[in-house]
């Protein structure tokens, strides 16, 4: 049996199943970890997403931001965006099925026994594991209820941008949506900076990558996370793996193989 961990797909399918058959890729024994955002951008969410539910508990997968703004959209709450390109996803007959599935998809998963953390964009180093489990298990409950909807109408907004125990309802909900599915930046306290989306090393300080701040989380676990394309895969410290390559964008979609940790990548077939 072997563990997959695959970057963020943005509806590219084709390179989705050519990279799978590329690591010869056996759902029966095989275990499949993705990183979020599995729909927009690319041009075959709705076959992603099919393909994906298809793979039941082979697959062990988090929800990025792009996933809940499609969630959004089919709950005319957000507006569908033409550059997403999900218009035959949200037509299709079985569209109510498949975002219903996708709305009870977990934001954090955790594997005790192979250490391993992944979130589509990472744990905020004011979290520790337990604080991380909790609020992530907050959000996936209202996103699986029928009360979805008004979460989904306040989960837009930068603040709060720092966490306490004492936050509560849709802020609390909120803040922990940033985290797990759209953080980058982190001043030296651990507060959030959600505008700021350059490169590191055209960043001025004091910011600095969540990634490159002290962390909670005891060191024996690896985090997992999508979600940055600009850093290529590069960058993080050790323990610490990036997995968004951009394949929508024209760059490749990339495998770690964890038993071995052997990258392994394929360039988008569609360049930008």
């Amino acid at each position: 049996m072997a563990t997959y961990l695959i970057g963020d797909i943005h509806g590219c399918y084709r390179e989705l199943r050519a990279l799978l058959k590329q690591v010869k890729f056996e759902p029966q024994k095989d275990v499949l970890w993705l990183t979020g955002d599995l729909v927009a951008r690319g041009p075959d969410s709705l076959k992603v997403l099919r393909y994906i539910k298809t793979l039941g508990a082979s697959v062990r997968m988090v929800l990025g931001n792009h996933d809940l703004h499609l969630i959004g959209v089919y709950a005319n709450i957000s507006h569908n965006k033409p550059k997403d390109k999900l218009k035959k996803l949200l037509t299709a007959p079985d569209a109510n099925e498949l975002v219903n599935w996708l709305r009870r998809q977990p934001l954090l998963q955790v594997d005790n026994k192979k250490k391993i953390i992944m979130a589509h964009a990472g744990i905020t180093p004011q979290w520790d594991l337990a604080t991380a489990q909790m609020c992530a298990r907050e959000v996936e409950a209202i996103l699986s209820s029928d009360t979805y909807p008004l979460f989904i109408d306040s989960m837009y907004g930068d603040m709060p941008n720092n966490w306490s125990p004492n936050l509560t309802g849709l802020s609390r909900l909120r803040f922990s949506t940033n985290v797990l599915t759209r953080m980058r930046y982190c001043f030296p306290d651990g507060l959030l900076n959600m505008s700021w989306k350059n490169k590191p090393e055209n960043t001025p300080p004091p910011l600095k990558p969540w990634f490159d701040l002290p962390r909670k989380i005891p060191p024996e676990y690896a985090i997992i996370f999508g979600h940055w394309a600009s850093l290529e895969g590069k960058g993080t410290p050790k323990g610490i793996y990036g997995l968004d390559t951009g394949c929508c964008w024209g760059g490749k979609l990339t495998l770690l193989r964890w038993e071995d940790k052997k990258y392994f990548s394929l360039p988008a077939f569609t360049k930008k």
